[in-house]
């Protein structure tokens, strides 16, 4: 059987055609009248009788040659090639039928899909990355092949119907070291039949049968790039910024602007639809180039598909078998053909008797083989008839090709051999002859969605104490920052708690972080510039983290580290409703009656919101110590409900959603250099005020040699050192309260015996004065003049009556 001539000789070549030569015997071809317009052979197959030797090492090669016809006769040979090793095209009558199940042999029941998801949970459960798939079931599955298509084993490199031979140019001496370059292809197939040596025996059935037509077709390529890594760079950074661009024929698409900066793992995620004729447009050309600022581009690297082969095989490569048949969704059925008619189809094609369904649907036989379809509904979504159903299955179990991602090798001309990374890819292939195809697979990259966190910072409790005040105390000035990790540019602080000497701390205080989240894949995205003169920005891929720390502020060295908290949002601890539950393992109910306490985390993005105590920790010695206890409130909204809500920063307007007021701190809880006396005031005097009082006191009584009071000490003191006349003669002067009243009214001169300063004056006493005294009471009166002005005991003096 011969396909036909093709790329490289039709540039050249007027009218052309084969001529097989094998063991003496050759074998010419109807020449191809057109090749620009059809490269095929008027005429598809044809026989050639040969003696060959039983032995294998003894066949003779096959030789091919590509002959033109032109004027006066002239027939150049522009392309040869030489077939050894003919005893792989010995056939061997084998049905591509499906396996030989025992009677009743039964589909396999779908099982319950409760969210479908995109494509991209389709594609991370194959890779096995199950933190970004969130699928309930993986029934749903896609093949991911590490490979190309064409180097499948089980697929047979997709040239079961035909395989292509590369033609070189006749002649012509080569360099050292040089390969020969192919000028052109030849696509067929060939195979050898053993004939009986009696003629009455009828030979052995043709393989080639329901041969697709020599005319070219036109169709509906769709190719699905997905992703890329492992690429060569090309900028100076070791990056590089790749695009993708897509030529079939004539037609080339792809556009320079949509290119993904500064990476060499770049996810495209894009789908091109191109329409071509094949054979005449069966080379597919995929190419990765580097984003330059200024034109030319550089080529990363290329891949080359033959669409030919995809569209003739029968391993039917031209579009993959989902394991579920869909009418809806993002898994909705593709094809043209319903899999009903592409079983059909598929007998046809491989000689096989046509499938036989039930009236219902629930039952077929093909290839010797029954297939049933269980009893009940489906349970995934948007199902189809179970004649569909079961015919798909069937069609599995033929071993077709499935839904797939083939993952392709890059090559560069400049660089032949060396593999310049590799790109993840697909291709459908439809005929225009069968009808319209189905909608397009959605591979559009998840886009994020907007998020606003909103944390308030409610109180403190334990926080560890790393200063000591004037007063020999321990103390702590507590403040509280945060941000999301990844956005340390969005770092905010609460005010200082001053002073605190327990570890507790007031702040009423909120943070507000906006952030950009994947649902589907629980990361943040953090686009960002790595450098000021960088064009593009990079995207970052992190956890939802928020990272708390507590501080002990200080004014003239750096700021203790008193601990840290990190909350990831998606999985939240459990909160304490109370200080005193809050550890960090969680404690055990005492209540056994009380039951579980609930799960151990929980998802924000889920609850909204959520209230308590979470343990603040410190590193020490290899191991984690509670350090602190952090009362918070965290709110998640989406940017619409955001702007509904509008909250500000700390206790700033809007101050809502909840209204904070200014936190109860205690009087001492204050700067010192804003009030140095106040500071005194609640640092030692508050303390130490007994202490204070005696030192003042002792150091106020070393200056006079007496010190009044109104206590009857200082009587008793006054009264030893008088001699006992002068006592005496003071309770005599001092007879009576009125009478010294009146006296100090109307005499400005002091009685006899006393100055005016109250100091009696002895003879010869030389100017010595004791200090001035007040009236005393009689035995048995009062005084009401003493300096104190309240009434005082009488005494006896010594010597009076």
């Amino acid at each position: 059987m011969g396909s036909g001539t093709r790329t490289g000789i039709k540039k050249r070549m007027e009218t052309g055609h084969l001529e097989v030569q094998c063991g003496g015997q050759v074998l010419r071809t109807p020449p191809i009248t057109d090749l620009a317009a059809n490269p095929n052979f008027p005429i598809n197959a044809f026989l050639l009788p040969l003696h060959l030797p039983a032995e294998e090492e003894y066949v003779p090669p096959l030789r091919l040659r590509v002959l033109d016809t032109q004027g006066f006769g002239y027939r150049p040979e522009l392309g040869q090639a030489c077939v050894r090793g003919l005893g792989r095209f010995c056939w061997h009558r084998d049905h591509p039928s499906p396996p030989h199940p025992a009677p009743h042999q039964a589909a396999e029941r779908e099982e319950e899909d409760e969210d479908e998801g995109d494509w991209w949970s389709k594609f991370y459960a194959a890779m096995g990355d199950t933190a970004k798939s969130h699928r309930g079931t993986h029934r749903d599955s896609l093949k991911v092949y590490s490979c190309e298509l064409e180097a499948v084993p089980e697929f047979e490199g997709l040239q079961d119907f035909c395989q292509t031979f590369p033609l070189y140019q006749p002649g012509g001496p080569l360099g050292a070291g040089e390969d020969p370059v192919p000028v052109g292809e030849f696509k067929g197939l060939f195979r050898l039949y053993p004939l009986p040596e009696d003629p009455g025996v009828p030979p052995p059935p043709r393989h080639f049968q329901e041969l697709p037509p020599s005319q070219p077709q036109q169709c509906l390529v769709r190719v699905y790039i997905v992703r890329a890594f492992d690429l060569s760079p090309r900028d100076r950074n070791g990056l590089c910024d790749p695009y993708v661009r897509v030529s079939l024929g004539a037609k080339t698409l792809g556009q320079r602007d949509q290119y993904v900066p500064n990476t060499v793992e770049p996810v495209f995620g894009r789908m091109f639809e191109v329409t071509g004729t094949i054979p005449l447009d069966k080379d597919l050309r995929v190419s990765l180039l580097d984003y330059d600022l200024l034109p030319p581009d550089q080529e990363i690297g290329s891949t080359t598909i033959d669409l030919e082969n995809r569209l003739l095989s029968r391993f039917r490569a031209h579009c993959g078998l989902p394991c579920l048949y869909r009418t809806a969704g993002p898994g909705r059925w593709r094809d043209q053909l319903s899999p009903s008619r592409a079983l059909e189809h598929f007998a046809r094609t491989q000689g096989l008797p046509a499938p036989e369904f039930s009236a219902d649907g629930t039952a077929v036989t093909f290839g010797c083989s029954t297939f049933l379809l269980k009893s009940g509904p489906p349970t995934h979504r948007h199902p189809g008839a179970p004649r569909e159903r079961l015919a798909l299955h069937v069609l599995r179990a033929c071993h077709l090709v499935p839904e797939h991602l083939e993952t392709r090798t890059l090559y560069n001309s400049t660089q032949p051999g060396l593999e310049q990374g590799k790109v993840q890819m697909w291709v459908d292939v439809f005929p225009a002859s069968l009808g319209p195809p189905g909608p397009p697979v959605d591979i559009t990259p998840r886009k994020p969605q907007r998020y606003e966190l909103r944390c308030v910072v409610w109180n403190t409790r334990d926080v560890d104490l790393r200063d000591t005040n004037v007063a020999g105390q321990r103390m702590s000035d507590i403040y509280v920052t945060g941000w999301l990790d990844g956005l340390e540019e969005q770092r905010q602080r609460t005010d200082v708690h001053y002073r605190s000497l327990q570890g507790d701390g007031s702040f009423n205080w909120r943070f507000v972080f906006p952030f950009e989240y994947l649902a589907a894949e629980r990361l943040c995205v953090l686009p960002r510039k790595e450098h000021f003169w960088s064009l593009d920005e990079t995207v970052q891929k992190l956890p939802p983290k928020l990272i708390l720390q507590v501080w002990d502020n200080d004014m003239f060295t750096a700021n203790d580290f008193l601990g840290v908290l990190e909350l990831e949002l998606s999985r939240l601890p459990q909160p304490a409703r109370r200080p005193e539950d809050c550890a960090l393992m969680p404690r055990a109910s005492r209540w056994p009656w009380r039951g579980a306490r609930g799960p151990p985390h929980l998802s924000l993005f889920r609850q909204k919101r959520v209230k308590g105590w979470w343990p603040c920790t410190v590193q020490e010695g290899g191991k984690r110590r509670l350090s602190g206890k952090l009362e918070l409130s965290l709110e998640l909204l989406k940017a619409k409900e955001a702007e509904e809500r509008p909250a500000g920063k700390g206790r700033e307007e809007p101050n809502m959603y909840p209204a904070l007021q200014p936190p109860l701190r205690p009087e001492g809880s204050f700067l010192w250099l804003q009030a140095p006396l106040r500071s005194l005031r609640y640092g030692l005097w508050r303390r130490h005020r007994c202490r204070i009082v005696l030192g003042l006191a002792l150091l106020l009584g070393k200056t006079p040699e007496i010190v009044l009071s109104g206590h009857e000490n200082a009587w008793a003191l006054l009264k030893k050192k008088l001699p006992p006349t002068s006592a005496a003669a003071l309770c005599q002067k001092s007879s009576g309260c009125s009478q010294k009243k009146k006296n100090k009214q109307k005499n400005t001169t002091a009685p006899l015996g006393w100055d005016l300063a109250g100091v009696r004056k002895h003879p010869g006493s030389s100017g010595v004065q004791r200090p001035r005294l007040p009236a005393l009471p009689q035995q048995g009166g009062c005084c009401r003049d003493s300096p104190s002005g309240c009434a005082q005991r009488c005494w006896d003096a010594p010597g009076t009556t």
